[in-house]
């Protein structure tokens, strides 16, 4: 590399692309025959290539893996909590330094946590640089019940796209958006509902003054546009504790930002 380490990064991503060009744009196999064929066409690309694979690093014919914190199944995700544990051994943060460490930890799981963004309001605050660090008691409640969220999150489920989503969408006064995607699926031969995500932000300063019904409508409107990509196109269900929002159904409505929207 000419220009160092710098560019490694980027010079492998480049090297893998072209190497492997073919089978990354076949994609991965379900079945098992074709998937052992598939290993065997990589590893055939690596001698004349002068690659080396770390057999240490390597895991073949498993029913479950851990990779970038997460438990990855084939019909589930769940975090790892070998990573999880070590933070949790840790002290109350005693610096802003700290505390941003342990938010932006538990952040990387909150499509685990329900409502995160308005569990976490108060840490967010003591994060930044303009205020004086202190840490009150409710403070101290909000960072054990972030560290019990954690230890005891749902494992998500996968999308199944044949089948309807729900929507749960719920939009707290002056605190947040919050919604959650389901899904009915069959395990071990029961209709079980899971989990798929949950995602949340906090209101900004404009939308914190704006009225039950606008700010519900927010809400669903955000939710779909954060989860476009499951949602384009296939069957759902809303579900919200706002009956004023049936309203929209036959847009009975002045309020020019719900028209738009």
């Amino acid at each position: 590399m000419p220009f160092g380490i710098k560019n490694a990064s980027a010079h492998f991503k480049r090297m893998m692309d072209t190497i492997f060009q073919e089978e990354i744009l076949k994609g991965w196999m379900v079945a098992w025959d074709d998937h052992v064929q598939y290993i065997d066409r990589v590893l055939s690309k690596c001698t004349p290539n002068n690659l080396k694979i770390s057999l240490k690093k390597c895991n073949f014919g498993q029913q479950e893996l851990l990779a970038l914190g997460h438990k990855v199944s084939g019909l589930s995700l769940a975090i790892d909590q070998n990573k999880v544990a070590a933070v949790l051994q840790n002290p109350v943060p005693k610096s802003i330094k700290e505390m941003q460490y342990f938010v932006g930890f538990a952040s990387y799981y909150r499509n685990h946590i329900k409502n995160f963004s308005h569990i976490a309001i108060s840490l967010y605050k003591v994060c930044s640089i303009d205020v004086v660090f202190e840490i009150t008691k409710e403070r101290r409640d909000v960072y054990e019940r972030i560290k019990y969220e954690l230890t005891n999150a749902p494992v998500l489920i996968f999308p199944d796209f044949e089948l309807p989503f729900k929507l749960y969408i719920d939009a707290v006064f002056i605190q947040g958006l919050g919604a959650a995607l389901h899904q009915r699926q069959i395990v071990v031969g029961e209709p079980t509902e899971g989990v798929i995500c949950y995602i949340s932000r906090q209101l900004k300063d404009s939308e914190a003054r704006y009225a039950a019904t606008r700010t519900e409508c927010l809400c669903l409107v955000w939710a779909l546009e954060k989860r476009h990509y499951y949602l384009e196109g296939a069957v759902f269900k809303v579900y919200t504790d706002c009956t004023a929002l049936k309203s929209l159904l036959n847009m009975n409505t002045t309020n020019r930002h719900i028209l738009r929207w």
